[in-house]
C-alpha cells in the first residue's frame, strides 16, 4: 500500500469545492466551507445559476491559491515523509484487520492536497482529497480513514460480488463502512498515528454517528463488538445485517443532525 501526496492544481480544488455547493446538499456538506473561506457570501452564491456559480467561486478561490500555492507544496513535501516514515507499521495493521497483505494492495493511491475542508474519496479512481490545513498527522489521520474504505470495500466487493457503484452515499453500505472506521482504527498501530482518533479529539468518523442509538444502545459500541469477536467477513455480513434491521433509525437520525449542523 502506498500514497503519494501532490498538488494537483487550481482546477482540481474548484471542482472539489464545487461539489459541495449544488446547493441541494444539507448543511452539514456545505457550511465548512462557509466557516474556513467566511469571503465566500452564501447569499450571493444562493442566487446564482450553475455558470454564474462557478464564476463566483472562481473569482474568489483563484487569489487564494496562488497566495497558498507554495505552501500547499511544502505540505506535499512534508505529507509524504511522514507517510513513508510509518508505511510500514501501517500495512502491518491494515493486513492483520483485513486478513489480506497490505503490501501487495493499492500501491497506486494519490492524496491531493487542495483547498476543500471536506475530503472526498473516490473508489475507482484510486484518490481522495486532503484539506492543505492539516498538520502532517493531520494528514495521515484523514488518510488513514480513506485507506481503510479502500481495502474494507476490496474485501467487501470479493466476498459479496456485487458492484462498487452501490458504495457511495445515501448506501446503506457507504454509511456501514463510515460507522466501522473506528472499530478498525482502534488498533494502536493506526490510532497512535491519528490525532483526531479520540473522541475528545473530534473523532475520526462522522459526529453524527457519536451520538447514534438503536434498540437502546449506542450502535459504536456494538458495531465494536461485532468487529471484535467475528473475521472480517463475518464482521462485514452481521453489522450489515444489523444496518437493515435499524436503517430507518439510522437514516432519520443522519437526516436530523445534517440538517441541524
Amino acid at each position: 500500500m502506498n500514497i503519494t501526496y501532490k498538488n494537483p492544481g487550481y482546477d482540481h480544488s474548484i471542482d472539489s469545492i464545487s461539489l459541495f455547493l449544488t446547493g441541494d446538499e444539507t448543511p452539514f456538506w456545505s457550511e465548512p466551507i462557509f466557516h474556513f473561506y467566511p469571503q465566500v457570501d452564501k447569499h450571493a452564491l444562493s442566487n446564482c445559476n450553475h455558470t454564474e456559480k462557478h464564476k463566483y467561486l472562481n473569482d474568489v478561490f483563484r487569489g487564494i491559491y496562488e497566495n497558498l500555492r507554495e505552501e500547499i507544496d511544502k505540505k506535499v513535501i512534508c505529507y509524504n515523509a511522514h507517510f513513508q516514515n510509518h508505511k510500514g507499521q501501517i500495512e502491518d495493521a491494515l493486513s492483520d484487520a483485513f486478513g489480506v497483505d497490505a503490501r501487495t494492495l493499492f500501491n497506486d493511491l494519490t492524496g491531493n492536497v487542495i483547498l476543500n475542508p471536506i475530503c472526498p474519496r473516490f473508489l475507482k479512481e484510486r484518490y481522495f482529497d486532503v484539506f492543505y490545513m492539516n498538520s502532517e498527522r493531520g494528514a495521515l489521520g484523514l488518510s488513514l480513514h480513506e485507506v481503510i474504505h479502500y481495502f474494507w470495500f476490496h474485501v467487501w466487493n470479493s466476498h459479496f460480488g456485487d458492484s462498487y457503484d452501490e458504495y457511495e452515499t445515501p448506501s446503506l453500505k457507504w454509511i456501514l463502512s463510515e460507522m466501522v472506521v473506528e472499530a478498525i482504527m482502534s488498533d494502536e498501530r493506526l490510532s497512535s498515528l491519528n490525532p483526531y482518533f479520540p473522541k475528545a479529539n473530534g473523532g475520526c468518523i462522522y459526529p453524527y454517528f457519536q451520538n447514534m442509538i438503536a434498540n437502546g444502545t449506542p450502535i459504536l459500541d456494538t458495531i465494536d463488538t461485532l468487529y471484535r469477536r467475528n473475521s472480517i467477513t463475518d464482521f462485514m455480513e452481521e453489522a450489515y445485517a444489523y444496518c437493515l434491521k435499524y436503517e430507518n433509525e439510522i437514516r432519520k437520525h443522519i437526516e436530523m443532525e445534517e440538517n441541524a449542523f
